[in-house]
Parts: structure tokens; sequence; C-alpha cells
């Protein structure tokens, strides 16, 4: 054997047995996995199989689940950001639409306000004529038609007797009707107070009787009666009080 073979057998001893430990680490991560699948299978009973084993590393095996956990991820990553784009399109689009409405409220507002503008003489006047019926009822709140009064006090009275005087103190709308300080006497709102003559001496209390008829009568008081010997006559002095009843209401809205 020459020298140079000699010196070429350590090295191919090594090479060889470099390999067989290669084998052996592969054979050995092979009959672990079937060890954990027969483990996992114990059950299992499988007749006519053919067997096999699975020489792969157990480092190609990792890097494969790492890279499927690796997709995984970034499929998330994208359906995240997938929602997120979408969410925020539906806010832009909800965003949009509001403010497309509210240009369209504003646009009517401002239309609305033109054409009333076109009519501003007549809402001044309708303003106007408001102002003045409240005017009117106010001031008119306490009037009363004192002619067709008086005209009923009259027809109340005896046959032969004439009113030959009449003194009225009423309430206005501005300052309320003073009432009476003497007990057992009415809410008044207006004061007559009528001088009648009649040619035979008058039968006061039923006079008094006769005046309870009229509109809002609350009570009469026969003051005096006086007899003039020139002509024969007698006067009689009477306080009649009424109350709100006698307001005619001419100026009131029909509908209260």
């Amino acid at each position: 054997m020459s020298q140079t073979t000699k010196s070429m057998l350590p090295t191919v001893a090594r090479r060889r047995g470099n390999a067989d430990s290669a084998a052996a680490r592969v054979a050995v991560d092979s009959a672990e996995r079937v060890r954990r699948q027969s483990r996992g299978n114990a059950n299992e009973i499988v007749i006519g199989r053919r067997p096999s084993v699975d020489l792969l590393p157990t480092e190609v095996l990792a890097d494969r689940r790492a890279r499927r956990v690796v997709r995984r991820m970034w499929a998330g990553v994208v359906l995240v950001a997938v929602l997120v784009g979408i969410a925020i399109g539906g806010a832009d689009l909800l965003g949009t639409q509001a403010h497309d409405d509210l240009t369209d409220a504003q646009n009517q507002t401002l239309s609305l306000l033109r054409q009333q503008s076109q009519f501003k003489d007549v809402r001044d006047t309708e303003t106007g004529t408001v102002l003045r019926e409240a005017a009117q009822s106010v001031g008119g709140s306490t009037e009363i038609a004192w002619q067709p009064y008086l005209t009923s006090l009259k027809s109340s009275l005896p046959a032969g007797v004439a009113i030959t005087g009449v003194a009225i103190d009423s309430a206005t709308p501005l300052e309320a009707y003073a009432q009476a300080d003497t007990p057992l006497q009415g809410q008044r709102v207006a004061t007559l107070t009528i001088d009648a003559q009649s040619p035979t001496l008058p039968s006061v209390p039923e006079w008094l009787d006769a005046v309870k008829g009229l509109t809002g009568f609350v009570d009469a008081t026969a003051n005096s009666v006086t007899l003039d010997e020139t002509t024969g006559t007698y006067t009689v002095n009477m306080t009649i009080h009424v109350d709100d009843a006698a307001y005619d209401g001419k100026y009131q809205d029909k509908g209260e």
C-alpha cells in the first residue's frame, strides 16, 4: 500500500463517520415522531397499512409551522385593515350625507325667508291689527253700554216716574274700582246715583224690588225722598251698584 493511500484512509473514515452520525440523528428524529404518532393513535388499530417514516428534520417542520403562523398573522392584519377601511368609508359617506342634508335645510330656510320678505307689508299690517285688537280688548274690558242700561232702568220704574238726573262712577282698565268698607255689601264695578220724580208719594220698597232685574245688579239704596211744594212732585235719590256682569264685552274674542 502506498504512502498516499495510507494518508487518505483517515479522511475517508472521518467522512463516513459523519455520514453515519447524520443518518443516526435522522433515524432518531424519525423514531421519535413515530413514537408520538403511535401514542396519539394508541387506541387505533390499522391493518394492512403501508409503513411510512417522515425523514424530514425537525427544523424543517418547525420552519413550516412558523410560516403558517406568520401567514395567519398577516391575514389577520389584512382583515383588520380591510375592516378599518370599510368603517372609514362608511363614516365619510355618513358625513357627506349629513352635510348634504344640512345644506338642503339651509337652502330651504333661505328660500322661506326670501318668500316671507315679499309679504313684509302684509305681516306688518297683521301685527298692527293684532295690537289694535289687543288694545281694544283691554280698553273696552270695563265698558258698559250705558244708554241701553239706563233705558232698562227707566222701564223698571213705575208708570209716571221720570229720571231727572244720573251720576255714574265706574271702573277703568288701569285702576281697580274702590270697594265699600261697609259689611254685607257685594263687589261692584260701577255705581249709579239717580234722581227720579214722581207725581205721587212713591213706594220706595217697590222701586227697590223693581230694579233688581237689572243686569249685574248688586244692591240698591234709597238715599232720600223730598217734596217740591211748588210743583207738588216727589224726588227720590237712589244709589244702585252693579258688578262685572254689566260689561257689554264688545271687544272680547267670541271664542272666549
